[in-house]
């Protein structure tokens, strides 16, 4: 009688006598994954197995069924489609999850009777790369927190972009600290928080009360935290000797943070993390403090009722681009102190504010900027596909444009153009490639004659093949001949049996006896109502075809993989043309912003008072009818 483990909390528990080698080979993959749901290749479905496959038919809406592993062994599973697994995993990852993608890695050798299989990728809420599971107007950080006492460390990144910053904070007790994180992680809402084991739920608070609620968590082993093991986590990746550089060299705690959020990276980014190129160490002091009070009275970047409209950023978002449209919600959810540096920006805004001109230009110039800061880390990490590079040459094309508007703005720097990897895109691919290699052309003619060779070959093959439909009908007298294809049997004549039995009739009636079939026609199907034949020539094409194909699918995507490192090779100076775009996107935004709803500039006197005449809350005005709103003046003072 079977058993049924369904109710097995850990199947790795199980005597692993009389296993079947699959039941084993999943055991052992899971137990190195054990917080991530393991999609497991079988074939073409990915499956899971026990608890994850209870879990997944509950979220996904699939089927909960059994698979025999062993003697008087029967564990859950359910399945899904290997080439729809995007949309599956994305509803596990918005849920909070994290999954392990185990694939099939090499063939069946002598001897074994297993597959070979590996996880090549793992997709956790903090660590998504795909288009399709991002929202390209707010950045998908993921954070870790390192705490001893009363001092704490946090760092946080965002793989999609590169950034990566560190801080390290001090209160007066642990309590203190704890929720000094918590404003910190507040402001950056992280997809994902990462800490050590060693960080437990009976300290001064429950992790409930300062980690943001909906953050998913990741907790990592106690000994890759220590600050050592963390500095060399972080100084063989930037190949430096020292921390110093990036001014965290005296900051144990954000060095921990730093350290235990990269290695955490590294464990789960397969394909190398060339994008985080650089740490910066910021000091919260320099902005204002907001708890999670504020911020909701403030109704920064959510409403009252947890909503993006009737937000400040909803008023004051004209961003043109997804680079720009992320910065501003990084400025407005972090309040500068520095009079200085506010002035400075207030000086660009007002610049635009002042030239209708240059503004209409700029903000024509942006909307056909893509999400170069996006496209520029796909690249560096290797897993661009055409469309991204195609996105990257238009957004490219139109910088030019951008700066020659803005040559007058004071204290800009030029802005780089990359004329050259813009030309370059520009010749090598077509208008509209493919979303992936080998689902089309993707290479202009005369960009490289290799392909151009093949690809010639291939086109008059099939063009041969093309018009043999119309010869063979002619040849044989069956006008109901037709030419087919399918990835088995390849290039086939077909002639149905009563087609076949008109023309031999039909002969006959003529005085000819015999098959009205040409002599070097070679049976190669036989079907309830027709034979499929083929014939040396066609045989022969059939081989130029597919070894034309093959080659090309080759070369295209040997020739597509040097594309994208040449444009890698450019990523330091895309980021650049990043965030100068998007620093112009914005400042131009809030220019536009004023113009249309009529903000004035404020005079910033650093004397401890407020005076505002004739004040507008931004967000309740444009909620309310035309002409309803009454401005008020305040007058508020430190004395």
């Amino acid at each position: 009688m079977a058993t049924d483990i369904a109710s097995t909390s850990d199947p790795a528990a199980v005597d692993i006598a009389g296993l079947v080698p699959l039941r084993r080979q999943y055991l052992q993959i899971k137990e190195r994954y054990p917080d991530t749901v393991l999609f497991f290749r079988l074939g073409d479905f990915y499956e899971t197995f026990d608890g994850d496959a209870e879990l997944a038919s509950r979220l996904l809406d699939i089927v909960l069924t059994g698979r025999e592993m062993g003697k008087n062994l029967r564990v859950p599973m359910a399945g899904i489609p290997h080439h729809a697994a995007d949309g599956y995993i994305a509803r596990l990852v918005a849920a909070g999850h994290k999954v392990a993608i185990c694939e099939q890695v090499g063939a069946v050798t002598k001897g074994r009777s297993l597959v070979p299989r590996d996880v090549t990728r793992v997709v956790t809420p903090g660590t998504v790369v795909d288009h399709s599971m991002l929202d390209a107007r707010q950045n998908n950080y993921i954070a870790a927190v390192a705490i001893d006492r009363d001092r704490a460390g946090i760092a946080f990144a965002d793989i999609t972009t590169g950034e990566f910053q560190t801080t390290e904070l001090s209160e007066s007790n642990p309590r203190e600290i704890l929720l000094a994180v918590g404003r910190e992680l507040l402001r950056l809402q992280p997809a994902e928080v990462v800490m050590s084991t060693a960080l437990d739920d009976d300290a001064a608070l429950p992790r409930s009360a300062w980690l943001p609620e909906g953050a998913s968590t990741g907790r990592t082993e106690a000994w890759r935290w220590p600050v050592a093991r963390a500095t060399e986590v972080l100084t063989r990746h930037f190949a430096v000797s020292s921390l110093d550089g990036f001014g965290c060299g005296r900051q144990p705690l954000a060095i921990q943070a730093a350290g235990g959020l990269l290695q955490y990276l590294q464990d789960t980014q397969f394909h190398g993390l060339n994008q985080i190129s650089r740490l910066t160490t910021y000091a919260t002091s320099g902005f204002m403090t907001l708890d999670a009070q504020t911020r909701r009275n403030l109704e920064l970047t959510e409403s009252g009722r947890g909503e993006r409209r009737h937000s400040l950023t909803a008023v004051l978002d004209r961003t043109r681009t997804p680079m720009g449209a992320r910065l501003l919600r990084a400025w407005i959810g972090q309040p500068l102190l520095d009079i200085d540096v506010l002035t400075d920006r207030l000086d660009r805004v007002a610049w635009f504010h002042a030239r209708t001109g240059p503004r209409a230009s700029v903000r024509d110039a942006l909307k056909t900027v893509g999400d170069i800061e996006r496209l520029a880390n796909r690249a560096i990490t290797g897993i661009a596909n055409p469309r991204d590079l195609a996105a990257l040459r238009s957004s490219l094309e139109a910088i030019p444009a951008l700066a020659r508007q803005v040559e007058e703005l004071p204290g800009l720097e030029a802005i780089p153009t990359c004329a050259e990897l813009a030309a370059h895109l520009r010749d090598a691919l077509i208008d509209e490639p493919p979303a992936s290699i080998g689902k089309g052309a993707v290479f202009r003619p005369g960009f490289a004659s290799e392909l151009d060779s093949h690809r010639l070959r291939a086109r008059e093959a099939r063009e041969w093949i093309a018009n043999l439909e119309r010869t063979e009908r002619d040849r044989s007298g069956i006008r109901s001949l037709k030419v087919g294809y399918n990835r088995v049997f390849g290039y086939y004549l077909e002639v149905t049996t009563g087609a076949l039995a008109t023309a031999e009739r039909d002969r006959l009636a003529n005085g000819h006896a015999g098959s009205p079939l040409p002599d070097d026609y070679i049976p190669k199907q036989t079907l309830a109502n027709a034979t499929r034949y083929f014939t040396p020539q066609l045989k022969e094409y059939e081989t130029l075809v597919l070894t034309a194909e093959e080659t090309l699918g080759s070369l295209e995507a040997d020739a597509f993989d040097r594309l994208v490192k040449h444009v890698a090779e450019r990523g330091g100076e895309l980021l650049g043309i990043a965030r100068k775009v998007a620093e112009i996107d914005v400042w131009s935004t809030l220019g536009d912003v004023a113009v249309d709803l009529g903000y004035v500039r404020p005079e910033l006197t650093g004397s401890g008072r407020i005076d505002i005449e004739g004040g507008r809350h931004p967000v309740l005005e444009t909620t309310l009818p035309a002409g309803e709103y009454v401005p008020n003046d305040a007058h508020l003072s430190t004395e």
